[in-house]
């Protein structure tokens, strides 16, 4: 990996429908496991009450949408897009994710 990319980490770290939290670049990063193989990370801070929650809520399925809840208003974040379902001006940003050497990566530029 060169210097795009972050080791945030190890797979195992994350248990599977959970969430963790890394600092990338100064800026907190909620990082989802979703089932066993699948990986999204979001901005950790819920635009509706500015708290650093996001990698504590719970993960699940609205329709289409792999979510996760807020833990304190509990509005659904799209883990794929940032967007929240009930307000989607206040999307939060995405990163790009990888897995490589048992190791969870995180692109440093964010979408």
């Amino acid at each position: 990996m060169n210097n795009e990319w972050m080791a945030v980490c190890g797979i195992g770290d994350i248990v599977p429908d959970t969430g963790v939290c890394a600092l990338v670049d100064g800026e907190q990063v909620a990082i989802f496991r979703v089932g066993e193989g699948d990986f999204y990370a979001i901005a950790n801070v819920d635009p509706h009450s500015q708290a650093a929650v996001l990698s504590r809520g719970l993960v699940g399925s609205l329709g289409e949408s792999i979510v996760v809840a807020s833990p304190i208003y509990k509005q659904h974040f799209d883990l794929r897009s940032g967007e929240c379902l009930e307000s989607p001006e206040h999307a939060v940003r995405t990163w790009e994710v990888r897995l490589q050497d048992d190791r969870v990566w995180v692109r440093r530029d964010s979408r």
